[in-house]
């Protein structure tokens, strides 16, 4: 399995939108229908991935056979127990169940018509993916054959160097505070009138706020901005309804 480029080298860091030819794996491990679970569970373990996909002669994904499909076997005494009104409704189910439960080929086991994406699909179509099919990665084709895999870690790959705040150029206290204001007024949930103070990348913050869950927000905002060294809010928070006045001093040192 080839590992991916360099992070530093993907468009993410040229001001671009990033799709999943930019952080998938390329040539992941495949399997063959006709494989034995045997050699399908051997090379997951083996090289510690939590899914496989299946793959025709000609290279097309005909399945996917994830830790999921595994989960419920005889051998393990995890199989679905039959129940009477099952068999009697619903036999086929029951057959299916068996097959799942004590297949020992991956054709006999893997889940059928795997959702694909191409190697334009965006990181955003992605995501909306896996959340709304429940999945954890996807196979990414190319004229139907199989060119790689986009996989929850490989996100975690990306992800990773861009957190890292010695990646980042850090700006001067005036750019610090001029950064963390412009960023509370394009947000649609911030308040207005939020004082920012910074003193060698140490940003205090006042104001009034009538929402508590707004104070995280706003403490976040000022984190993102490169160079800050900690932020201290004296954000008080005055209940709607009542007009009570809270006062909570936060914040802490990135």
């Amino acid at each position: 399995m080839k590992r991916m480029v360099a992070v530093r080298d993907l468009p993410l860091f040229k001001g671009l939108t990033m799709n999943a030819v930019d952080i998938m794996t390329p040539e992941p491990l495949t399997v063959r229908a006709d494989d034995t679970l045997y050699k399908a569970v051997q090379l997951m373990i083996g090289h510690r991935v939590s899914g496989l996909p299946v793959v025709d002669p000609d290279g097309r994904v005909i399945g996917m056979l994830t830790e999921g499909d595994l989960l419920e076997r005889a051998e393990i005494g995890t199989e679905i127990a039959p129940n009477w009104l099952l068999a009697f409704l619903a036999p086929g189910r029951l057959a299916r169940n068996f097959v799942q439960s004590h297949g020992r080929r991956v054709g006999e086991v893997m889940t059928d018509h795997p959702v694909c994406i191409t190697e334009t699909t965006s990181l955003e179509d992605v995501v909306m993916l896996m959340q709304r099919k429940r999945i954890k990665r996807l196979p990414v084709v190319r004229d139907e054959a199989l060119v790689g895999i986009v996989s929850r870690a490989d996100f975690l790959r990306a992800l990773a160097p861009l957190l890292d705040p010695q990646e980042t150029a850090a700006l001067g206290d005036a750019e610090i505070r001029e950064k963390v204001i412009s960023s509370l007024d394009e947000k649609a949930w911030a308040p207005i009138g939020i004082k920012v103070t910074v003193v060698d990348g140490r940003v205090d913050l006042d104001g009034i706020i009538s929402d508590e869950r707004t104070r995280d927000a706003i403490i976040v905002v000022a984190e993102n901005v490169a160079g800050v060294k900690s932020v201290k809010d004296h954000l008080v928070w005055i209940e709607p309804n009542s007009g009570l006045t809270v006062g909570i001093s936060g914040g802490s040192p990135l």
